[in-house]
């Protein structure tokens, strides 16, 4: 059926390209994110100024629940995540001695993840926090026992060493300070710092996009891996495991979503 539809397609270029433009139009049919375009170097900082904000869109919060929730639905029942369960693989090989552990999550959007952990059975003291108002309040709505802050990824007012592990939640790929936000998950780890869901590059320079992301507008940031690795070790973060979500590589140059966990180390 795919075969002849594509073919009839072919046939006709503009019926093509007009159901092509409408599908890219509609939120979630192709995917989370749509409609990536490259941003050039001298545009970087021009764009990322005029999108840094994005995230706090009212309109992105229940969009994301809606996909989540079903997601969690799937896991509650027993069914495999990907995203969830390298989380959850990663937390329990660590071989930390506390009776409660304490975690944060930064960029925590929705909470969700103090789910994910309350199936999985890891009886964490979790702690959430977002820079956008509108996911925190989704956040406390949904899970009103668990605490939730408004924070800046890049200016946390936590103290130093407060949690036993920190997790960057899959939001330092939108973050164009990313080097502040990482030194700021490593001075607010007490024993463990772990970047979750991190595009990288292989064998190219760091890659930015702008791109719809719930059918809003924002930025997004694929880091050249050796040097993500380097920014890790300058905040003393030993590198302890590394967990790929998929990978693409032909001739040494490709892209790869991994979760890296590092140990701090101590000064």
């Amino acid at each position: 059926m795919k075969i002849v539809l594509r073919s009839i397609l072919n046939r006709f270029p503009n019926l093509k390209r007009r159901l092509r433009s409408w599908i890219d139009n509609i939120p979630f049919v192709r995917g989370v994110s749509t409609k990536y375009a490259a941003i050039h170097q001298n545009d970087v900082e021009l764009q990322s100024n005029r999108l840094r904000d994005s995230w706090q869109s009212k309109d992105i919060p229940l969009r994301q629940r809606a996909l989540v929730d079903k997601q969690l639905l799937d896991y509650r029942s027993g069914k495999r995540v990907d995203v969830f369960d390298t989380m959850v693989r990663a937390l329990h090989a660590l071989p930390i001695n506390v009776s409660r552990v304490s975690v944060l999550e930064v960029g925590c959007s929705s909470g969700f993840y103090s789910e994910v952990f309350e199936i999985a059975k890891l009886g964490f003291d979790y702690t959430g926090c977002d820079y956008s108002k509108a996911f925190i309040e989704l956040a406390q709505q949904r899970y009103p026992s668990v605490c939730f802050d408004i924070e800046d990824a890049t200016a946390l007012k936590y103290a130093n060493s407060t949690f036993d592990v920190v997790i960057s939640g899959c939001c330092l790929l939108h973050i164009p300070d990313f080097e502040v936000a990482i030194a700021e998950t490593a001075r607010v780890a007490r024993g463990y710092a772990i970047f979750h869901r991190t595009p990288v590059v292989l064998g190219q320079p760091n890659v930015f996009y702008r791109k719809q992301a719930y059918g809003v507008e924002t930025v997004e940031i694929h880091f050249n891996e050796p040097q993500f690795l380097d920014l890790i070790a300058k905040y003393r973060l030993d590198l302890i495991a590394t967990y790929t979500l998929s990978e693409s590589l032909d001739a040494g140059v490709g892209s790869a979503n991994r979760t890296y966990v590092c140990r701090k180390i101590a000064q």
